[in-house]
């Protein structure tokens, strides 16, 4: 077994101070807290990144005040009164209309299919699940959900001048690029 490296590190009076307050806490030693310490800011690192788009976008939404958060089961309560409304059908074109007018605000600023299915899973709308770069899985909790994002996709990548397959199942849409 090859001998450990030994390091020899500076630490400011703050930090030392919860170095050892650490040590005391968890009964490590030096070394062992070190370690510990290291293995967890590498991983963390791994998905900050991801962690760091999702947060820019989110401010990017909320901060020009043209989006909302929702609690799920408001949204849910929503989907219950579309589907029960008699004129669904006015509601429907109404969505496709704003559906395109994003689709002016997005042209020339996505790059990608993957872009607007990233920015629509910001929202909550389904859960993602990403085979590929290509390949997108989007999960739904209600029938109406999906049709809501179906239409939004459909208006939107036209209206951009992108396309993607859009294959529907009974609580999923797959989305195939080229």
């Amino acid at each position: 077994m090859k001998s450990p490296t030994r390091v020899t590190i500076a630490l400011d009076a703050s930090s030392a101070e919860l170095f050892e307050r650490l040590k005391r806490e968890t009964g490590l030693s030096q070394s062992e807290l070190f370690r510990k310490a290291l293995r967890i800011y590498a991983e963390h690192r791994k998905h900050r990144s991801v962690e760091r788009e999702k947060l820019d976008l989110y401010i990017d939404m909320l901060a020009g005040g043209e989006h909302v958060i929702l609690d799920v089961d408001h949204w849910q309560q929503f989907l219950r009164l579309i589907e029960e409304c008699p004129e669904q059908e006015k509601f429907w074109e109404e969505h496709r209309r704003v559906a395109r007018s994003h689709a002016e605000q997005f042209f020339g600023k996505t790059k990608s299919v993957k872009d607007v299915i990233l920015r629509l899973e910001a929202c909550n709308l389904f859960t993602l699940s990403m085979p590929s770069d290509t390949e997108f899985t989007l999960v739904f909790g209600s029938p109406t959900a999906k049709k809501f994002v179906r239409i939004f996709l459909e208006e939107v990548l036209a209206g951009i001048g992108m396309e993607a397959e859009i294959k529907e199942d009974l609580t999923k849409l797959r989305v195939r690029v080229g």
